[in-house]
């Protein structure tokens, strides 16, 4: 499924963000822009998942659109 739709693994991202890395930035110093380290990278992941999200369904959207316009052709030239 994944090598038919390659834009899905977009979705990944936000797992690997809040789980996957979440033991290596455990952490309370550093200290960026006055929160710790752990505050700050899950404030970074949940900024970043929606962008995830979107770009998963971009590719899904192009993909459809395109399918639709193949059928579209298809039906005309029949």
């Amino acid at each position: 499924m994944i090598a038919r739709r390659p834009h899905l693994l977009w979705l990944l991202g936000p797992f690997v963000l809040y789980l996957g890395v979440l033991p290596f930035a455990n952490r309370v110093r550093p200290v960026v822009l006055g929160l710790p380290f752990l505050f700050f990278w899950l404030l970074c992941a949940t900024v970043l998942t929606p962008i995830c999200v979107w770009l998963a369904h971009r590719g899904d959207r192009k993909r459809g659109d395109r399918k639709r316009a193949a059928r579209a052709s298809a039906e005309r030239a029949s």
